[in-house]
């Protein structure tokens, strides 16, 4: 697979790996710095992809944020404002970009928009990132039925809880702030958490390879409203 990635920022690489980079594995990896708040610098990446590798076939929007976590009512306006920023317009960014991809070249496409069950379920603490995740999954179920006829496959992917610094961030989080921080810590005790290699290859396997199960339907045979869209990582992938 040729892969872009992009992030807030780009690692410093190692002098050692730098001719490698560039003469191997440099060929079918490019990795750019990109606010994805920004559609100019979502657009630009995007052309940089294809002009490199020739096109995209999956586009996973995988940028997120949790903060503010507490109650609603003493959140910081600009806080709640840099979270949207974040977690909706650069969903909003990232899919339409590679819907207009898609749309320019024969074949279709498969686009991941990474969700929560906090789209589904409110938490005390979370008001922001539940109404985003929301958000995130109606997003994918528009784009769902407006790119059906070009191909184009899209999934709000729900990953469980995975083993990343925003679990590490919740886990810190006092009960005050977030009353049922308690189910995180119990989680991470007993080491039931998905790994992000395990969710990627769900993705891979069943997303791109295959067709994963939406609300008990494969998703070629429902092509509208949000239980199109939906997918959950079993609960079973949680210790590979």
């Amino acid at each position: 697979m040729s892969v872009g990635l992009c992030a807030r920022t780009r690692p410093e690489q190692p002098a050692g790996d730098r001719e490698e980079d560039e003469t191997g594995a440099g060929r079918r990896v490019l990795t750019a710095s990109v606010d994805v708040a920004h559609a100019p610098e979502v657009d630009a990446f995007t052309a940089a992809v294809v002009e490199r590798f020739g096109r995209v076939d999956l586009w996973v929007n995988n940028a997120g944020v949790l903060e503010p976590i507490g109650p609603l009512a003493g959140a910081d306006p600009d806080a709640l404002r840099r979270h949207i920023d974040t977690n909706v317009l650069g969903v909003l960014h990232g899919s339409r970009a590679f819907a207009q991809h898609v749309r320019s070249r024969p074949g279709g496409g498969v686009l991941v928009n990474m969700s929560s069950g906090a789209a589904v379920e409110p938490y005390e603490g979370w008001a922001a990132y539940c109404a985003s995740k929301a958000a995130v999954d109606m997003v994918t179920a528009v784009v769902a039925r407006e790119e059906h006829a070009v191909g184009l496959r899209a999934y709000a992917l729900s990953p469980g809880l995975v083993d990343t610094d925003m679990q590490a961030l919740i886990r810190s989080t006092p009960a005050t702030d977030f009353p049922r921080v308690g189910r995180f810590l119990r989680a991470h005790e007993q080491g039931d958490l998905n790994s992000a290699a395990s969710v990627a290859e769900f993705i891979l396997d069943h997303c791109v390879d295959g067709a994963a199960p939406v609300d008990g339907a494969a998703p070629r045979e429902r092509t509208d409203g949000l239980e199109a869209v939906r997918v959950r990582v079993p609960d079973g992938t949680r210790r590979r």
